[in-house]
């Protein structure tokens, strides 16, 4: 009997180790457990830090993709001036645009195999570069006008035109497999680049309008800043950008998923790609074609075509030379210019408010489609509406073209791996280009019955 006693207390004493070490080894695994979670959560915040950063230098970068082109646009007051037989404000757009179109759809088919970080590096280059030209060009001729003159300012909107095919599509492309923000405050600095070079061109106008040659020297200094603001761009694309983590994080995930673009990119922020992984990524056939990608978004990309086709049918052209005399006198046009600009900034951030933003791939084409009888409302407005109602029609189109490509380039992206959002991306730069150029030679026919 004692023995038993005995023996019960023993296994008794036994299974109370045995709890007792259980709970300690539950313990420590929860701990363990715990400790790991938080360093999975400490290396994911790490990776996504300097969002914020991002943002702004996505803006910044926006800006210089369009400042300089935006440059040329706002001093066509001066141009018309100097070159007044030549129309400036549509010859000037209308050869930017073939450049600008077949440059991208060259960049756009090789865009798999094409090394972003050259490309983007190559189109800022070239933006510092044409815009230092014009400057110079001014300066050696000392502001006199002339068809050698204006063939030379021709050349150099050609050279704007194979850069921004080179910047906009590739940082279109490089954003997409990035955060939504990223790719709206690029588009955004697009749009804001306009704002800014009006609000430039309204102060210098301002303030040598009574000095002598006042014109020429507020041009001279607006396009001083240019170029200097276009070297800022090749500095923090170059330098900056590629360095911040959360840029890193989302361009290894890209080169992960196969993307053979990002290689430079990493290693300008000092991550190296492992080798043979471009190589299994070829014979990957689950990656989507360009002719896949465009035949799944064929109603985005028309979307894209459309809208620019409308905006560059009016704008600027039209609002530069066929809207009549008013009080304002020859400040008119640049008033019209720049509340276009504003609009259209402030049409790219309305998308931030969900409840606002359009989704609906029906319901943005309809919009879209919707839009077209603002041509209408220009004609007559012009022809017997004072410069109130013109003010007001050109405000919403620049607010609508803003806002409806902000919900059509942050909209298409999605469902796709990195490089098919990057190939997506500069395959609906490539129709917006599209629909600029068709839009500038449809401004041409504002001049039937004017001599032209």
């Amino acid at each position: 009997m004692v023995e038993w006693r005995e023996e019960d207390y023993m296994n008794r004493k036994t299974r109370k180790v045995e709890f007792r070490l259980q709970l300690y080894l539950t313990a420590e695994l929860i701990h363990f457990e715990a400790a790991t979670a938080g360093m999975v959560n400490s290396e994911i915040s790490t990776r996504l830090e300097g969002k914020y950063t991002a943002i702004v230098i996505c803006w910044l970068l926006g800006n210089g993709c369009l400042f300089s082109w935006n440059s040329m646009l706002t001093i066509e007051d001066y141009y018309i001036y100097l070159f007044p037989r030549y129309h400036p404000s549509r010859v000037l757009t209308l050869v930017y645009q073939p450049f600008a179109v077949g440059t991208l759809a060259i960049l756009a088919y090789k865009e798999a195999k094409l090394n972003t970080r050259i490309r983007n590096l190559f189109g800022y280059i070239l933006f510092f570069i044409s815009t230092l030209l014009v400057l110079i060009l001014d300066l050696a001729t000392s502001g006199k006008g002339g068809l050698g003159t204006f063939i030379g300012i021709c050349a150099i909107s050609g050279a704007f035109g194979v850069a921004d095919a080179h910047v906009q599509g590739g940082m279109v492309g490089d954003l997409s497999y990035m955060q939504p923000e990223f790719i709206q405050s690029f588009l955004a600095g697009l749009a804001a680049s306009g704002a800014l070079t009006s609000a430039l061109r309204l102060i210098t106008k301002a303030a040598f309008e009574n000095s002598k040659d006042g014109l020429r020297k507020g041009a001279i200094l607006f396009f001083a800043i240019s170029t200097f603001f276009e070297l800022l761009c090749v500095v923090l694309y170059a330098f900056v950008f590629p360095k911040i983590p959360i840029v890193k994080y989302y361009r290894s995930k890209a080169a992960s998923e196969g993307s053979k673009t990002v290689s430079a990119d990493l290693a300008a922020g000092g991550i190296r790609t492992l080798p043979g992984t471009d190589q299994e990524y070829a014979k990957d056939p689950e990656r989507k074609g360009n002719k896949q990608l465009l035949l799944e978004n064929i109603d985005y990309a028309l979307d894209m075509f459309l809208i620019y086709m409308l905006t560059l049918s009016i704008f600027p052209g039209f609002l530069s030379e066929d809207i009549g005399s008013h009080s304002l006198g020859t400040w008119y046009a640049l008033v019209l210019i720049a509340m276009y600009n504003v609009w259209d900034l402030i049409g790219r951030y309305i998308p931030l408010l969900k409840c606002l933003k359009l989704e609906s791939r029906k319901l943005i084409t309809m919009v879209i489609l919707s839009r077209f009888l603002l041509v209408p409302a220009f004609y007559f407005t012009a022809k017997y509406g004072d410069q109130g109602w013109m003010i007001m029609l050109t405000s919403f189109l620049g607010l609508s073209n803003g806002y409806l490509t902000v919900c059509v380039l942050t909209s298409a992206p999605k469902g796709y791996k990195g490089p098919e959002q990057n190939a997506l991306g500069n395959l609906l730069v490539l129709f917006l280009l599209g629909g600029i150029f068709a839009g500038v030679t449809l401004d041409w026919l504002w001049l039937i019955g004017k001599g032209w």
